[in-house]
C-alpha cells in the first residue's frame, strides 16, 4: 500500500481501463487489481471484470503505470500491453448467472521485472470487502463511489480513471430481485462496467442506530458494476424549439443513473478457486 496517497488517490489507482476488439468493433470496459488467495506474502494478483467485458475478444489491450523506487507511481510513464485471443486468458465465475471473470497477472509481472520494470497497482483484497456483520449495521442510503472509464472516457495522459459519486439505491444487505445484487444511484454509463464500487466515508459515518461517527475513514468494497437502466426512445429526428431558432436534434435512449452492483462476496468463489489451484502445487 502506497501510504503517500490519500484514500481516493489510492482508489483511483486500482482500476485499469481495458479495451478490446471483437468481430463486431472495439469497446471499453473496467477492471481492477485485486489480489487472491493471500497467504503471507504470497497469493495470486488479477484483474477482475466483467465476463460480458471481454467475452469473445479477439484481442485485447490495458494500460499499466510504471512505479518508481519508492514504490510510487510514475504519472505519466505508463505502457499498454497487448493480448491476442484476449477472452480466452480470462477465468469466469463457476456460477454461469454471474458476470465476473478474473485474469491472473503474476506472469505478465514477473516478465515486467525481468526487464527490470515494475508498474504500480493498488490491490483490494479480502480484508477490503464488507462483514456480514458490517453489512448488517449499513443502513438503506450510504455513500458510496464508483471508479472506472464511463464512455471509455480516461486522462489518457496520466492513465487515470474517472470518480463518480453516488448513494446505495437498495439497502446493500438485501438481494435485489433475490439476486446478489443491489442498486446503486450514480451516474452509470458504458464502459463503466466492471467499475468497483466501494462504501466510501472519508472523515465520518452515522451508524443505523442515527450515533455519528466522527474522524474514522470507512472505506470497503461493496460490489462491481454490472449493467445500468436505458429506456429506448424513437430514433427519429425531431424539431425542437430553442431560442432564436428552431433546430433538429436527435431523440436517442436515455440512462436513469441507476446502476446494477454485483455484491463482492461473489469474489469469494475466485478466492475457492486459487486456493485449491495453490493447494494442488
Amino acid at each position: 500500500m502506497a501510504h503517500q496517497l490519500s484514500i481516493s488517490e489510492q482508489l483511483a489507482h486500482s482500476t485499469v481501463r481495458i479495451e478490446t476488439t471483437t468481430s463486431a468493433g472495439s469497446c471499453q470496459g473496467t477492471g481492477f487489481f485485486y489480489h487472491f488467495a493471500i497467504n503471507g506474502e504470497n497469493g495470486t494478483p488479477a484483474i477482475v471484470t466483467n465476463k460480458h467485458v471481454v467475452q469473445g475478444a479477439i484481442s485485447g489491450k490495458f494500460v499499466l503505470t510504471e512505479k518508481d523506487e519508492n514504490n510510487s507511481p510514475v504519472m505519466g510513464k505508463y505502457h499498454e500491453l497487448n493480448f491476442d485471443d484476449f477472452g480466452r486468458l480470462w477465468t469466469a465465475h463457476p456460477n454461469p448467472d454471474i458476470d465476473l471473470c478474473v485474469m491472473p497477472i503474476a506472469p505478465i509481472l514477473n516478465e515486467a521485472n525481468s526487464r527490470k520494470l515494475n508498474f504500480f497497482c493498488i490491490y483490494i483484497n479480502k480484508s477490503d470487502l464488507l462483514t456480514s456483520e458490517e453489512l448488517h449495521e449499513l443502513t438503506a442510503m450510504e455513500d458510496v463511489v464508483m471508479v472506472g472509464y464511463p464512455n471509455g472516457m480516461w486522462d489518457q495522459a496520466n492513465n487515470m480513471p474517472i470518480v463518480r459519486k453516488g448513494i446505495t439505491a437498495t439497502h446493500p444487505n438485501i438481494d435485489w430481485n433475490g439476486n446478489p445484487e443491489s442498486l446503486i444511484d450514480a451516474a452509470c454509463f458504458p464502459g463503466s462496467s466492471g467499475s468497483p464500487v466501494f462504501l466510501f466515508n472519508q472523515s465520518g459515518y452515522s451508524s443505523k442506530t442515527g450515533v455519528m461517527v466522527i474522524g474514522k475513514s470507512r472505506v470497503k468494497l461493496l460490489g462491481i458494476l454490472r449493467a445500468g437502466f436505458k429506456y429506448p426512445i424513437k430514433g427519429e429526428t425531431e424539431v425542437v424549439q430553442v431560442p432564436i431558432q428552431n433546430i433538429s436534434v436527435p431523440v436517442s435512449p436515455y440512462f436513469n443513473n441507476l446502476g446494477i452492483v454485483i455484491k463482492a462476496s461473489q469474489l469469494e468463489a475466485f478466492e475457492a478457486i486459487f486456493r485449491q489451484g495453490a493447494n494442488a502445487t
